[in-house]
């Protein structure tokens, strides 16, 4: 009796789970097979799973729009933020666990919670007077604004979480504490490093709002551009959906393949911290 009651309470999990997982990918697979229809084609309701794919839409955006330049440029812009991020948060973060720095743990916090439109105004004040407007130094600067607090509360928790005695041991060999940290904490925290840096990177490949103000024709990254495939007249569907799947893509591969590291880093600094 209980082996049948557990039964059916597995197939009832399974269902649920099921549908869950088809309601949260439903977006999805409609971007991906409209991105492979006509403009009416997409408008029509009756051909939703059957219709004759066309890569048009594919074409159009590589070739008319010239997509490789942007992504280069969402690249660019997401690799160096992180890539800076990292070189700030890790120190940061190893201070604050090690020397119970709470008053500075408690400003990045702030500055993690503020939303980031409030900086935007100042942000675009600064870079103006500079002359740094449609440059990669304002992206990757204004980007680092939300990557770098990110880093850091990831890595204070994982710091935290390591033994202190493999520090010491380090010290005793006669390591000075920048050689413990390089040499000791950085090889052992590769879960946490690269689980914050996957994550700062997806935020600023997907972030808008500091790119529709800060970047021009030159600077342009991927969200920007796909926002030039709607017009007051009408909204190239085929084309933005086509769009979409490639910012979507590169996303869903490194979390494909670093998820097993994502569950470990998250998982880590949680319970050790």
């Amino acid at each position: 009796m209980k082996k049948k009651k557990q039964k059916v309470t597995n197939a009832v999990l399974s269902g649920l789970t099921l549908l869950v997982v088809l309601v949260f990918s439903f977006p999805f697979i409609w971007m991906l097979l409209a991105s492979f229809k006509t403009q009416s084609q997409i408008m029509s309701t009756g051909q939703f799973f059957v219709f004759q794919p066309t890569v048009k839409n594919y074409v159009s955006v590589f070739g008319q729009y010239d997509f490789l330049i942007f992504i280069w440029n969402s690249f660019f812009v997401a690799a160096g933020s992180t890539i800076g991020s990292l070189i700030l948060g890790l120190p940061a973060a190893y201070a604050i666990a090690r020397y119970r720095l709470q008053g500075l743990g408690l400003v990045i916090l702030v500055a993690r919670i503020i939303p980031g439109i409030t900086f935007l105004i100042p942000w675009f004040i600064i870079f103006s007077k500079l002359g740094l407007v449609d440059s990669f130094t304002s992206l990757i600067l204004s980007h680092m604004l939300v990557g770098l607090p990110f880093i850091i509360w990831i890595m204070i928790s994982f710091f935290e979480g390591l033994p202190i005695e493999i520090e010491e041991a380090g010290l005793i060999d006669g390591c000075t504490r920048s050689q413990v940290f390089r040499r000791v904490v950085l090889p052992i925290s590769g879960p946490g490093i690269i689980t914050s840096s996957l994550l700062s990177f997806i935020f600023s490949w997907n972030n808008f709002m500091f790119s529709i103000i800060l970047a021009g024709d030159r600077t342009k990254t991927l969200p920007v551009a796909v926002y030039n495939f709607m017009s007051y007249s009408e909204i190239n569907w085929g084309a933005l959906m086509a769009a979409a799947c490639i910012i979507t893509l590169p996303v869903l591969i490194i979390a494909l393949l670093a998820q097993r590291y994502i569950v470990s880093g998250l998982s880590a600094g949680a319970v050790k911290g």
